[in-house]
């Protein structure tokens, strides 16, 4: 039958049946109280994918639904599949099939048990601007440097540079567990970098796997035909450096790195460091070394700076925090993927990436065990006591950019194997950044053609099998999340972008057509389709972030400020970590994926972070790139 002779077989169908079912046509309450019950993306679908709807309801029979335009025209009509109670979410819900509906328009609403959702859109490319915006997010966070309204959304974000010229020396004196830090006899220029999440602290550690993150997209791009290649050339994104034709994801990932490589002891050097794993709440043992080619940890104030704050308003001095192995082993991993793709475009900083790459990690190697410690104020710790797999991520990125027999020893020693890879979820995610298990292989699958068979078929192996579990939670889970209940941590969204992230190269690799509609529900749940009825993104959306927890974008703090820009992406749902004051209120009151709320106040909950917005952007671009092709 043709499709729409179908629908309008399935409207009167709608018709005729609809009222022998009314009576079992409930909806579960309204949450939020103002929220309707049907659930979905709040931007809308992409003509010729799967597109589904949540419908809030205890029915235990299907229950019928229909779509209609502003006109009041039916296009599609049906029955719902019922889930039945969802333990994240703590309802029992339907879901929806509207697949079948792919007639380009902006005003569609679905329409069951008396409720009415939000206007919805079908469109070629859905995601084309969220893409932009999602990138436009970095430029926002740039420090040293003014945002000015030519390159992002309007004038409400634009604002001074503050910390301009900023040469900090090392943390010397008392830090906040009582640990005496001798400093240091050198300081560093460290002007640039991206503001890390809702603070002004600058991070190697966060910054590393950001920078991975956007560089992968583009290495990714390399291998695919020319049109979509053209897509994210120089100019698609308005940035300072648009004309130098580089492409404007590489220009952004490039002002971070710039900032890291700042951030490399100088040779000779000598620093007074915690070697091996020390009891934290006793004073740490101080040993001094030869630190030349470690990176120090991150820089920031000794204490927390207020909020909202304005960077030209903050004042108070900064330090650079002692270096660690794993901010080395970032530097060492970000900067030689850099120097591979930066090679032909320009020579000299492909040389000097590889250079502070290789130092980096021949100092790792020697130290591979100074840990960071949260024991210094006005800055997240960002400790991580397992390393592997920061030597395998670094290991993988320096064979690939110098074939050296060296780093393939390293990596084939240092990488998990694939029955390991399914089990390693730390933070609820298999890539977070204390967890970058999988980078080796989502970087392989990237450059196969130059490496040995075997490393490639382990690659492949451990990114389907991630990938498949990824799918087997979605399928337990009523909203079809490819996020399991236990899950909802801090940061979930962003560990729900990265599981976007894994899916898609695994439809890359197959073909797949499940693979790329996991990373649809994955993006269909950031942009509304929740518990909550909540696009975490702001400027996206019927009830899109506001209120972030940010010292600029802090409108809820105080309306002189801005709110989220567009693309900004929440950290989202978080059950188990509920350690800011409107958090703490409501642990124990929340099911999983309800334990948000759009408050500035609520850092464990409502921030955001250059490592969440990272995949994020992946995801969209991706998603808008492979409408073209698909």
């Amino acid at each position: 039958m043709h499709a729409r002779l179908a629908a309008t077989a399935s409207a009167f169908a709608f018709m005729t049946i609809g009222s022998a079912l009314a009576e079992e046509c409930t909806v579960e309450p309204a949450f939020p109280g103002d929220a309707p019950a049907l659930r979905l993306n709040q931007i809308g679908f992409e003509t010729g994918s799967p597109k589904t709807a949540i419908l809030r309801s205890a029915a235990d029979a299907p229950v019928s639904w229909l779509v209609r335009d502003e006109n009041g025209h039916v296009h599609l009509a049906g029955e719902s599949t019922v889930f039945g109670p969802n333990e994240s979410s703590g309802d029992a819900v339907h879901r929806i099939d509207l697949s079948a509906l792919d007639e380009p328009g902006s005003t569609y609403r679905l329409e069951a048990c008396g409720e009415i959702s939000h206007p919805f859109a079908i469109t070629t490319r859905p995601f084309d601007r969220l893409s932009v915006d999602a990138l436009t997010y970095f430029y926002h966070n740039r420090l040293g440097t003014p945002i000015e309204a030519d390159y992002i959304q309007g004038q409400d974000w634009q604002r001074e540079a503050g910390f301009q010229d900023s040469r900090p020396t090392c943390f010397h004196g008392t830090d906040e567990a009582g640990n005496s830090w001798p400093g240091c006899d050198y300081r560093l220029d460290v002007t640039g970098g991206w503001a890390d999440a809702g603070d002004y602290g600058k991070y190697v550690v966060n910054g590393g796997i950001s920078v991975w993150t956007l560089q992968n997209f583009v290495e990714r791009l390399a291998h695919q035909p020319e049109a979509v290649r053209g897509i994210w050339t120089d100019g698609r994104s308005p940035m300072p450096e648009n004309g130098n034709a580089v492409s404007d994801i590489l220009d952004e990932a490039r002002w971070q790195l710039e900032f890291m490589l700042s951030m490399q002891v100088p040779e000779g050097a000598r620093q007074s460091v915690p070697l091996g794993r020390q009891d934290g709440r006793e004073p740490l043992t101080l040993t001094e070394i030869d630190a030349g080619g470690l990176a120090h940890h991150k820089v920031h104030e000794r204490h927390w700076l207020p909020l909202p704050l304005l960077p030209a308003d903050a004042g108070e001095e900064r330090f650079l925090l002692p270096p660690s192995t794993a901010a080395s082993l970032n530097l060492a991993a970000s900067a030689a993927q850099a120097a591979r793709l930066w090679e032909t475009l320009d020579p000299a900083f492909a040389a000097r990436s590889l250079n502070a790459a290789r130092r980096a990690y021949a100092a790792a190697r020697q130290h591979p065990d100074i840990y960071a410690y949260d024991n210094f104020g006005g800055g997240g710790a960002y400790g991580d006591f397992d390393l592997a797999d920061e030597f395998a991520w670094a290991a993988t990125e320096l064979y690939l950019t110098t074939g050296e027999d060296a780093f393939l020893a390293d990596l084939q020693a240092d990488a998990p194997t694939p029955a390991e890879m399914p089990i390693l979820q730390v933070q609820g995610s298999t890539i977070a950044w204390p967890a970058v298990h999988l980078l080796p292989a989502l970087t392989i699958v990237q450059n196969e053609a130059d490496l040995p068979e075997p490393l490639d078929t382990r690659a492949r192996e451990q990114i389907l099998a991630a990938a498949d579990q990824y799918l087997a939670h979605r399928d337990q889970e009523g909203y079809a999340v490819p996020l399991s209940a236990d899950q909802y941590v801090w940061g979930s969204n962003g560990n729900l972008a990265n599981r976007g992230l894994v899916l898609a190269i695994a439809h890359d690799l197959t073909g797949n057509p499940a693979y790329r509609q996991g990373a649809i529900d994955a993006m269909d749940y950031l942009l509304g389709r929740n518990a909550l009825d909540q696009s975490y993104v702001g400027g996206y959306g019927a009830r899109p972030l506001l209120y972030p927890h940010h010292r600029f974008w802090a409108a809820g703090a105080d309306p002189e400020f801005p709110p989220a820009p567009p693309g900004a992406l929440s950290g989202g749902a978080n059950a188990t970590n509920m350690s800011d004051p409107v958090a703490s209120e409501m642990q124990g009151q929340c099911a999983p994926q309800t334990c948000w709320v759009d408050d500035y106040r609520a850092y464990a909950l409502n921030e955001v972070a250059i490592n969440w917005n990272a995949p994020f952007f992946w995801l969209a671009a991706w998603l808008d790139t492979t409408a073209t092709t698909d």
